[in-house]
């Protein structure tokens, strides 16, 4: 299960992030005003989530 659950933890930060700058980019079109805090947010929970998909990979490979 090593490397298949680290790569499922690699695709869900993907897509999680990919989520987080899609969604980003619309806030700030919607309120350029907001731009700063959003992208501060942005970054924050781009590495909330980047943090648990090392945590994942990091476990998955030891269970190998």
């Amino acid at each position: 299960m090593g490397p298949l659950g680290a790569g499922l933890a690699v695709i869900g930060a993907g897509l999680g992030i990919g989520q987080i700058g899609g969604k980003a980019m619309e806030g700030i079109s919607r309120q350029p005003k907001a731009a700063g805090d959003i992208r501060t947010s942005m970054i924050i929970a781009a590495a909330l989530v980047e943090g648990a998909a090392l945590f994942a990979i990091v476990v998955a490979l030891i269970k190998e």
